[in-house]
């Protein structure tokens, strides 16, 4: 029994020694300076938006509330395409809008569950209704007279998420 022992030892040690270590990277957090509740708000009113701001009694934050566009996309007066032109133009109409939220000027689009003459909404990111106005009316699907614009300003919170 006392021969054993060792390699009883031996065995421990060996057995400790191959357990797998697993070594992780120190995580280093790259995080930008954040901004400054004033600088927030300058940053946005030097790009041309409406702002004005609140604070939230319950959590004692401050909220901006920032002028956003909203455009209803209606039923137009040309609705005679045929099925390749209407198929076409639904392409132009889905590329057109994906550009939009691409490139920042449009932060959400949907159509509606009905089949009434609104037909779906754009929610414009840009600082003035003529922008907004001038986006949605590129849509091929408004130039070829399939739909038409109707755009209103909307205030929305900043930052606030759908749910």
């Amino acid at each position: 029994m006392e021969k054993l022992r060792p390699i009883a030892f031996m065995l421990v040690l060996i057995m400790f020694s191959c357990q797998q270590v697993e070594k992780t990277a120190p995580v280093i957090e790259n995080k930008a300076p954040q901004k400054s509740m004033a600088q927030f708000k300058q940053e946005l009113t030097d790009k041309g938006f409406q702002i004005f701001d609140y604070v939230d009694e319950a959590t004692k934050d401050t909220v901006i509330m920032q002028q956003y566009f909203i455009a209803f996309l209606k039923r137009g007066p040309e609705r005679s395409q045929d099925k390749a032109a209407t198929d076409s133009l639904q392409e132009l109409h889905m590329a057109h809008l994906g550009r939009m939220y691409e490139e920042g000027y449009a932060d959400i689009s949907g159509p509606f569950g009905d089949d009434g003459d609104i037909r779906g909404i754009t929610i414009y990111n840009v600082p003035t209704l003529q922008m907004a106005d001038s986006l949605a009316n590129l849509d091929p699907s408004v130039q070829a007279g399939r739909l038409e614009i109707e755009v209103h300003p909307w205030w929305a919170a900043k930052g606030f998420p759908l749910r």
